[in-house]
Formats: structure tokens, sequence, C-alpha cells
């Protein structure tokens, strides 16, 4: 038997779902807020950090450019955004929500691999973070599970 598309389909949003929480779901979608799904070519989401009251994530965008009134060629260059957001998990400000998204460079995909090792050395994690390309994020936001989630 082999995989059809739907199979292919379900077994990355299983897969998903699986590495997002809720925390995680709420940022991803913080982000496609700002960044829209159709530009998003590919998103690094990093396991999120807890120290004390605070669970701080971190994510790297790759994306193509807005479209312009001007004709362009295809450029091989992405903006590439970070992204952090900051949740307070305990105490006095308990739920307390931050989250920023910032346009970094214009470079080319090759480029979003080496921003990706410089975040993993500057948090000092040897996890890989979950890589999702812009299709697989459409597939994902097309699941009812996602659409009816806060």
């Amino acid at each position: 038997m082999g995989w059809g598309a739907s199979s292919v389909v379900r077994r990355i949003l299983l897969y998903i779902h699986l590495m997002l929480n809720e925390t995680g779901e709420r940022f991803l979608k913080a982000i496609l807020e700002r960044v829209p799904v159709e530009r998003i070519v590919e998103i690094h989401l990093f396991p999120p950090i807890r120290q004390g009251q605070l669970e701080t994530g971190v994510a790297v965008v790759a994306a193509e450019p807005p479209p312009t009134l001007e004709l362009q060629l295809q450029s091989p260059r992405l903006e590439v955004h970070t992204a952090w957001y900051r949740l307070t998990r305990k105490g006095l400000e308990r739920g307390k929500w931050e989250i920023e998204v910032k346009t970094q460079a214009d470079a080319p995909l090759e480029t979003v691999e080496t921003v990706v090792r410089g975040v993993q050395e500057r948090t000092g994690e040897a996890l890989d973070p979950t890589r999702l390309t812009g299709r697989e994020l459409i597939a994902l936001m097309n699941e009812p599970a996602w659409q009816t989630s806060p």
C-alpha cells in the first residue's frame, strides 16, 4: 500500500500536534497574525525554556517579501524574522503574555539554517527546533482543531 497525499498530511499534523502544546499554538498563531501564512516558506519553532516563573519560546521565520507595485524579478532572497514570547506561569503576574516578531534581514534560504544554529548556540540547547513548511502550516490551519482553539 502506498502513502497518499492525505495520509502524509495526517502524519505531519499528528507530529505537529504532539510537538505543540496550547502555548506553542498560541505563539504560532501570534506569529501568523504578523507574518501571513501565504508568505511563509518555513518556520523553526524551538522548544520552550522554563526558568522559575517564566517560560520563553523562540522561532525563526523565513518568508517571501511582501508584494510591491513594481514589477520584480523572482528574487531568491527571503525576509528572515525572529520571534519570541514570554509567558509568566506563576506568581502575581500569572498569565502575562509578551510577544515580539522582528524582521532581522533579507537573505537566501540557506542563511536561515545559519540563523537557526546561532539561536541554538545562544540558548545552549542541543534540541532541534520543529521545522514546518508553509504548506504544512496551511494544512494545519485547515484542521478543525486549529480553527476552534483560542
